[in-house]
């Protein structure tokens, strides 16, 4: 059975860093393409990053450009999201995913979601 667990979440002042983990198991996700999404309250659910198979290549949603990096071990078919100075917005439920194909990750059709992990920042 495949699944995504996430970790790492929590209460958090602006300005402070969380770094979340997603950890797969079931099968081998070193071929796939990762990455995160957020859903909000009252909201959709939105891209956050992602990253290729290999790690080489990355992409970010403008809202966390430059204060969120993601990495991924696939020795440990573990991927992360490392956030920092973060803010009251970037409050919301994490949710892992993947699929194959790491072009326009962004757009969904994701192979596998995690359940989520709570992320709350707090002004």
């Amino acid at each position: 059975q495949v699944q995504l667990v996430e970790s790492g979440g929590g209460l958090v002042q602006a300005g402070g860093s969380l770094r979340l983990s997603c950890a797969a198991s079931g099968r081998t996700f070193s071929s796939y393409a990762m990455g995160w999404f957020r859903q909000a309250p009252e909201k959709e659910r939105e891209f956050v990053a992602a990253i290729s198979w290999n790690g080489g290549s990355t992409y970010y949603a403008d809202s966390v450009k430059g204060r969120f990096t993601i990495s991924r071990d696939n020795a440990k078919n573990t991927v992360y999201l490392e956030m920092n100075s973060l803010k009251p917005e970037d409050t919301a439920v994490y949710y892992c995913a993947t699929r194959y194909r790491y072009s326009n990750f962004d757009t969904g059709g994701m192979a596998y979601w995690g359940k989520g992990t709570q992320v709350t920042v707090s002004s």
